[in-house]
């Protein structure tokens, strides 16, 4: 089975170089029956104006690596859909310019396809918060302004770094250091666990496209082709989407475990998506239905946010689930009207 890795990157050259070493250290060694996999790497540079270019380069002397490069930014969601256009495999796997891959991410991935038909793989999603104030993780270099910070950390910089030797030889001391959730913080955690939790307590529900990540995310292209790829006009929960689509298709969400990707922070934070409301709009026109209007009440929910009521709480996939599929009497314009953060999906 050829797997095709889609990486997207855009101006994060020293954090791509490590990821790319982390491909190139693949365990590709089959799994039980499943038949020998084959490796191509598909690299969109969405107009980065670093060291991207170079960093490419000599990834190229080690890695079956095809670049694709935007002269002008695209998105996230055009890049993934040139990069699948471009893919050979039979199995892409999506991944980000600064998340590494564990050394059997690939080949666990393609023994799940091998396994079961009309799936989606979703992988496990974990961060290092070690890296955020360094611009490369590897040399401890400072992002500008963060010079005197990364200075107090003294002798424990060395120990936050994050090198192309440790990725080599003892990728399982950067895992110890790892934690669940692609973002640091509670409620970034506590998502993970509850969507890990609902893909075995529940595997069939139909809610669960929610659970898609923004990458570790594997499906046949044949699929992905089927639905038409990514919504170009969404700029948030575009993975959600399309997960959405892959659900209607008939396909479903299966966890892979042992199949950890490792994001490395940077200091930029996250991207709040009740704080973004357009997206939203758009993933509702597109379908209209209780479980996208209620992913906005599970989030609130989660953050313990205090206006939500206690009657409108949503506090697990598996209880979303059983409103959606029984029909339940939810009121999510009477909870919108009281609720500054939820939005009127129903007006133009």
């Amino acid at each position: 089975m050829l797997v095709t890795v889609v990486v997207i990157t855009r101006n994060e050259g020293p954090r791509l170089r490590l990821v790319l070493e982390s491909l190139a250290a693949q365990d590709l060694g089959s799994e039980g029956p499943s038949e020998k996999v084959d490796l191509e790497v598909v690299v969109v540079d969405d107009a980065s104006s670093d060291e991207t270019r170079e960093v490419l380069a000599d990834a190229q002397r080690v890695l079956p690596l095809r670049v694709l490069r935007h002269e002008v930014c695209r998105g996230r969601s055009a890049a993934r859909n040139d990069g699948v256009r471009a893919a050979s495999g039979e199995v892409v796997v999506l991944l980000d310019g600064d998340c590494l891959a564990s050394p059997r991410l690939v080949a666990r991935h393609a023994a799940m396809h091998a396994r079961r038909e009309r799936t989606v793989g979703r992988g496990e999603t974990y961060h290092v918060r070690s890296t955020r104030f360094f611009r490369d993780p590897e040399t401890g270099e400072p992002f500008s302004g963060e010079d005197a910070r990364v200075a107090r950390m003294g002798n424990e910089r060395e120990g936050a770094l994050v090198t192309r030797h440790q990725i080599r030889t003892c990728f399982e001391k950067i895992a110890g250091r790892a934690e669940p959730g692609i973002y640091a913080g509670a409620s970034p955690r506590r998502l993970y666990e509850l969507e890990m939790r609902a893909l075995g307590s529940v595997p069939e529900a139909g809610v669960l496209w929610m659970t898609a990540p923004g990458q570790n995310m594997s499906m046949r292209r044949a699929d992905f082709e089927a639905v038409g790829g990514f919504d170009e006009g969404l700029t948030l929960n575009e993975h959600r989407e399309l997960a959405f689509r892959l659900y209607e298709l008939g396909r479903r969400m299966v966890p892979v475990y042992g199949c950890r990707s490792i994001h490395m922070l940077h200091r930029s934070g996250w991207r709040d998506p009740l704080e973004e409301r357009s997206w939203e709009r758009r993933f509702y026109r597109a379908h209209p239905c209780l479980a996208v209007k209620l992913m906005s009440v599970f989030w609130l929910t989660l953050a313990r946010d205090g206006d939500i009521p206690p009657e409108a709480a949503i506090g697990s996939l598996e209880q979303l689930e059983e409103i959606v599929r029984n029909g339940s009497a939810f009121d999510y314009d009477a909870l919108r009207r009281t609720h500054p953060r939820l939005v009127d999906l129903d007006s133009e």
